[in-house]
């Protein structure tokens, strides 16, 4: 096989999708940033946890009985927070990206890949047909997939694969 047809092949739920930091509509920017450096992550899924309870849904803390309804991340935070008197004190739902796109855990990493370089981002929310949050899929998963598939090429590889040693090591 080679790398296009395993890329296709691949589910995202078969890579490592990342953890990532969480909070409820409502959540001061402030507070979400505090949570964001806590959690050493730059991006944080916004939930709307009434939501499910109105479905009849079970507890508000149950991750499957979330909605997604946002993403904030550090884009947003150079664009819309830094230099905005008041902006830590407002709530995260006016400076996140509302409505993100996401995926299916069953969608093939090129789809994923493909659709991460179509829109210019770098975060991609992973969802279940239930709606319920999987993790959060970035190119650090592509690139652990790439160097556990094909660890001899992605690890021997040079920094700067068209400059080579000009004389041999060690002569």
């Amino acid at each position: 096989m080679n790398l296009q047809t395993d890329l296709k092949s691949e589910h995202v739920s078969h890579l490592v999708v990342s953890g990532c930091a969480q909070v409820a509509v409502g959540t001061s920017v402030r507070d979400t940033l505090a949570l964001m450096r806590a959690d050493r992550q730059v991006v944080c899924l916004v939930v709307d946890e009434g939501a499910a309870a109105e479905r009849g849904g079970g507890e508000t803390g149950d991750s499957q009985q979330v909605r997604l309804v946002g993403i904030f991340t550090e884009r947003d935070v150079m664009r819309k927070v830094i230099d905005v008197a008041g902006s830590l004190d407002r709530p995260v739902e006016e400076v996140m990206t509302r409505d993100p796109i996401t995926i299916d855990p069953d969608a093939s990493a090129a789809d994923a890949l493909r659709l991460m370089d179509e829109n210019h981002f770098r975060n991609l929310p992973v969802v279940d047909k239930d709606g319920r949050l999987l993790g959060n899929m970035t190119h650090q998963a592509i690139i652990h997939y790439l160097a556990d598939r094909y660890p001899v090429e992605v690890l021997n590889r040079p920094i700067d694969p068209e400059r080579f040693p000009r004389r041999a090591e060690g002569g």
